[in-house]
């Protein structure tokens, strides 16, 4: 498959472990609804299922998902089973535990001993034997605290073949460091995207030193996370968009990726024409000149 066929893998390739992925992949929380969980109108099933089959034939093979992306009607992880199962080879599947959703939609946090239980629901949707990588997210409260216990107890599922590689999210450098000396970690998830603060930009390229793949999330939405991209953008992001006749989200991505290549980018999408538009945005080209003006916004 050449570039022009296969967009997702314009930038390149990285390594999760013994896993390799386009560094263009698809987040998966915008297939349920046109607003994440019980937000929103619901998306026509075969419409995600379709939006999933393509991203597969462009090029994905890095799904970003979690049990708890559902709304009253759809679940995520339910959809990649249903579109995508028996699953392509090469297709990597990241889920998250730690956070959780009871069937009312209500949000509760596991202890360590309840994670087992939440990645056996992401084996039972996703009709696997054991996942390709599960990140530890780590919840807001926390993120001063020890993760040690907590990311112990995947470890241990990992050691029981449950799990084939470990990330993290959310995460400080010392949280990181914390779960290194556990066990192997092979990516981290953290929100990033142009605007962000110099810690962020620092656990980047730790990441790149350590040879771990970062995974930002928000790359597009920034500041407006679930709700999605602000109405009005930054000036310079529009006027960069303007210069190569593109919408401002291939910006975004295209700035992302161009961090390192050990940066992957995971968009999230249930609109059909956006997957394209994300996808291309691995065959933007920014100047130097485009790159500093949008890297010295905000951070």
């Amino acid at each position: 498959m050449s570039a022009g066929t296969n967009p997702a893998a314009a930038e390149g390739t990285w390594r999760l472990g013994d896993l390799t992925v386009n560094r263009v992949g698809l987040g998966a929380m915008r297939l349920t609804g046109t607003a994440p969980f019980d937000r929103g109108v619901p998306r026509d099933r075969e419409r995600s299922i379709g939006l999933l089959r393509r991203a597969v034939e462009l090029g994905v093979n890095h799904i970003d998902t979690a049990a708890f992306y559902f709304s009253a009607t759809r679940s995520a992880n339910e959809l990649i089973n249903r579109a995508l199962a028996p699953y392509p080879e090469d297709l990597v599947i990241a889920t998250k535990v730690w956070p959780g959703r009871d069937s009312s939609g209500a949000w509760w946090w596991a202890t360590p001993a309840q994670l087992r239980g939440q990645v056996e629901e992401n084996l039972r949707q996703l009709g696997r034997d054991h996942l390709d990588v599960v990140n530890l997210r780590v919840p807001p409260s926390r993120r001063t605290g020890s993760i040690a216990e907590h990311f112990g107890a995947l470890a241990e599922l990992r050691d029981a073949g449950l799990v084939r590689h470990l990330g993290v999210s959310h995460v400080t450098s010392g949280q990181l460091a914390e779960a290194r000396a556990i066990a192997p970690v092979v990516c981290v998830q953290n929100p990033f995207g142009i605007g962000s603060p110099g810690e962020d930009r620092s656990l980047l390229r730790l990441c790149g030193e350590l040879g771990l793949a970062f995974v930002p999330f928000f790359a597009i939405a920034g500041s407006g996370r679930e709700a999605g991209p602000a109405a009005h953008d930054s000036g310079t992001v529009c006027a960069v968009a303007r210069a190569h006749g593109v919408p401002v989200a291939q910006v975004r991505l295209a700035w992302t990726l161009r961090q390192g290549p050990h940066v992957l980018a995971i968009p999230g999408t249930g609109d059909p024409d956006h997957l394209a538009q994300n996808m291309t945005a691995a065959t933007l080209r920014l100047s130097d000149e485009e790159f500093a003006r949008l890297s010295s916004l905000g951070g």
